[in-house]
């Protein structure tokens, strides 16, 4: 234990300011209280009202998506502090982000003026945090100087670290060991607390975790996740100054509750005072981020955690119209896990939330890009209209459509696709098989992934090229038999130009998408990605997406030219009649804005919900995966347009796609439904099947689909004797693949011996409805469909 520093009381400290002329001076009220300067209760409904005059004790305000939380909260506060119930550095209110504390802070001072000075304890839960560590730091072996270390900073102590256990770094990367301990912290473990099971470096991650923790304290310096986790150390080993806080906050507000992870809720639970006059306001319906750290529970157990709480439901809604947060409370009817509540409005206007299903995923980008244009005729601006998908791969398609159509567009929360960095990455490597002059082609990944050929060693390459009026490539042939260069700089430029050789040979004869795959592959890129816990799988999925966009252009050169014009197309004038420009961004971006008119992609099994979500988390992930899609849906103010396509083009092969649960989860009254998909009954001797979809109208009969028009052109000029031999009409009953849910039937015990055919033989672990996790004796662990093995 470090060895304590003496204790200074913290009424004692100087961050109480003395009373001011101008303070003592000023006019007050009746009974003393100061004259706010508006009614600030002026304006808020009997719910409202009920959560900002309710002041003692534990209070939760569910507030739905639209409901006016943000006013409710600063509403509150000004309340407390024009009646005098409290002073402004005797209240802690914590949000999520800077914007949302400033945001909070000039409103308060406007519903009550000077009143608002002195909020000394308003910010987020980190900013705070560090004003409790800088006065305490010598508790956790740091000094009031502390450095706070960036991202970048952290990943060189990991490597540090790493290197120090003589660790493969290409393995075992820096940035995976940075995020993983983040995550650790994130859960308030610190090394002792570590469990077992959490791992990395194939039973190091504890060490690990201990010695980058003391490199930091021999830096007197701490990340961001240590000024929580040093704050639980300090409040929960030293009772006296846990106490000396939980007295100084007579009130805590939280905002956001929903999102709060483990670190930040025990944080609370230490500083909230037997009183319990804690007041936290967020919406279980909207808890989106369990990716990176959330936890929903926190808010579900509320009342468990302050017997006796106050629960107010905002449940009006100032944002959507009737139809659309009809068609989202249906959807989100279908969590079990929520406290409930109904949203309404007053507004009985509105159209229907349409639903349509379209052939492929280019004929979705083509209706999309039609409809905002509808829409820009009509008087919408490209401002108010915004596209929401499920992850970034999904943004190619409309960003390509937008281009050629000269629809101005900005990426929210990212780069445009052909501006990421591993998509750029690979069209380097397309471009230097193409031409061995692209030079900037060749700077950019000829030590990406790295090679050992250092940034020096590239620019005396690109010197010597210059001054003999060669290539790069060039001029590396000729350095790889020289002594101009390190023997290691030598070896790896000459693999480099093995490889490169090796792949120019392949585009003579592979198809330009799997010669694109092959690179990736053999050059390591791929791998380099699936090491980066963090992002890898973003990127790499991204990188999917590009591979298949390839196999629509005939040639690899003619991919690449088709490249450089979106490109240079996209450069020009974004908002040339102050219209602005139409927002692209994923689901988890779009929380907590609105805009008029929003699209919904890609609402097919597998893509929303994310079969990654349902496979890592089973019913758990699938409930977050609902709670996106309403928030989804509610991001809509007036109209909401969902859509899915039948195909998609997977590895060169065309796949039939299922619609997403979540379509057939909307209230059909709620519901404009219209169908061109092709499901049903394009080919003879298959029987009609029918959805509830069927009864809809169809907008198919203009349809003009290069793919639809093939599939029809197909049937029709099949005469009866030149179509397969059919006997009868073929009917069939579809079947759940995969369930997450405990209470589908299954024929399996745990312990039972079984076979598969991939991985051999095993025994099951854990059952969850008709997936299995089962120990193979040679694959290691797994999770597989029940159906897919059988008994031993």
């Amino acid at each position: 234990m470090w060895p304590r520093a003496p204790y200074v009381p913290l009424m004692s400290l100087p961050d109480i300011p003395a009373p001011r002329i101008s303070d003592l001076a000023r006019s007050r009220g009746p009974g003393g209280v100061e004259a706010p300067a508006v009614d600030y209760l002026k304006g808020l409904n009997p719910e409202q009202r009920d959560a900002v005059l309710t002041v003692d004790g534990p209070v939760l305000v569910l507030a739905g998506a639209g409901t006016g939380k943000t006013r409710v909260l600063t509403t509150r506060l000004a309340h407390i502090l024009a009646t005098g119930r409290a002073r402004p550095w005797e209240l802690l209110v914590v949000t999520f982000t800077n914007k949302a504390a400033r945001e909070m802070r000039e409103r308060i001072a406007h519903l009550i003026g000077p009143s608002s000075e002195g909020l000394r304890w308003l910010g987020t839960f980190h900013s705070v945090a560090a004003q409790i560590l800088r006065r305490h730091a010598e508790l956790v072996g740091l000094k009031s100087s502390f450095t706070i270390l960036d991202t970048d900073d952290q990943e060189r102590v990991c490597k540090q670290v790493l290197e120090a256990e003589g660790l493969d770094t290409k393995r075992w990367t820096p940035k995976s060991l940075s995020g993983l301990i983040d995550h650790w912290k994130n859960r308030g473990w610190t090394p002792d607390k570590l469990p077992p099971s959490e791992d990395f470096a194939n039973g190091k991650g504890q060490s690990l975790y201990a010695a980058y923790q003391a490199r930091l304290i021999s830096l007197n310096a701490c990340d961001f996740g240590d000024l929580l986790l040093h704050n639980l150390t300090i409040l929960s080993k030293h009772a006296d100054i846990a106490e000396e806080y939980r007295r100084r906050f007579r009130y805590i507000l939280v905002d956001e509750y929903q999102d709060t992870n483990v670190a930040q809720y025990l944080w609370l639970r230490l500083l909230t005072s037997s009183t319990g006059n804690v007041c936290c306001v967020g919406d279980d319906d909207q808890s989106i981020y369990g990716w990176r750290g959330a936890e929903v529970d926190n808010i579900l157990r509320f009342e468990r955690d302050f017997p006796g709480a106050k629960v107010v439901r905002l449940e009006r809604n100032y944002r959507s119209t009737k139809h659309i947060l009809g068609a989202a409370s249906g959807l989100i009817a279908g969590n079990r896990d929520r406290l409930g509540k109904t949203l309404w409005t007053e507004d009985e206007g509105g159209d229907k939330v349409r639903v349509r299903g379209v052939w492929d995923g280019e004929a979705e980008a083509r209706l999309i890009a039609d409809e905002i244009e509808t829409a820009r005729r009509a008087g919408v601006a490209y401002k108010d209209m915004a596209v929401l998908v499920r992850a970034s791969f999904q943004m190619r398609a409309f960003e390509e459509r937008f281009v050629l159509l000269a629809v101005p567009y900005q990426v929210i929360g990212g780069p445009r696709f052909f501006e990421r960095a591993e998509i750029r990455d690979a069209h380097a490597y397309l471009r230097l098989i193409v031409s061995e002059d692209d030079d900037l082609a060749f700077e950019r990944i000829v030590n990406v992934p790295k090679r050992g050929i250092g940034d020096t060693s590239v620019q005396k390459i690109l010197q010597i090229a210059r001054l003999s009026g060669v290539s790069a490539m060039a001029a590396v042939r000729d350095l790889i038999g020289s002594d101009e260069l390190q023997a290691r700089t030598r070896t790896a430029l000459s693999n480099f130009v093995r490889d490169i050789d090796r792949w120019r040979g392949f585009a003579q004869t592979l198809p330009h998408w799997e010669l694109t795959e092959t690179l990736l592959e053999e050059s390591g890129y791929t791998d380099m990605q699936k090491a980066d816990r963090a992002t890898g799988q973003t990127r790499l999925d991204n990188l999917k997406e590009l591979t298949q966009s390839m196999q629509q252009f005939e040639t690899l050169q003619a991919y690449l030219e088709h490249v450089s014009l979106v490109m240079d197309l996209d450069r020009g004038d974004a908002d040339a009649d102050g219209s602005g420009a139409v927002q692209i961004m994923t689901l988890h971006g779009a929380k907590g804005l609105e805009f008029p008119l929003v699209f919904l992609p890609g609402w097919e099994e597998g893509v929303f919900p994310s079969q990654r979500s349902i496979d890592e988390k089973g019913e758990k992930g699938l409930e977050e995966e609902r709670r996106l899609a309403y928030v989804g849906v509610t991001r809509a103010k007036s109209d909401a347009r969902i859509s899915f396509a039948a195909n998609r083009l997977v590895y060169g092969r065309w796949t039939s796609q299922l619609a997403s649960r979540f379509v057939d989860e909307l209230p059909i009254d709620h519901v404009e439904a219209e169908s061109d998909t092709g499901y049903y009954g394009t080919t003879p001797g298959m029987k009609d099947a029918k959805s509830r979809w069927d009864e809809m109208p169809s907008f198919g009969s203009g349809y003009s689909s290069p793919g639809w028009k093939r599939a029809q052109s197909f049937t029709a000029a099949q005469t009866p004797a030149a179509r397969p031999a059919r006997h009868t009409v073929i009917e069939g009953e579809g079947r759940l693949v995969a369930t997450a849910d405990p209470k589908a039937a299954s024929g399996w015990t745990r312990g039972q011996r079984v076979f598969h055919q991939k991985f051999g033989y095993g025994s099951v672990r854990a059952i969850e409805g008709n997936k299995l996790v089962v120990a193979f004796e040679k694959a290691g662990e797994k999770k597989v469909i029940d159906t897919f093995v059988e008994k031993a």
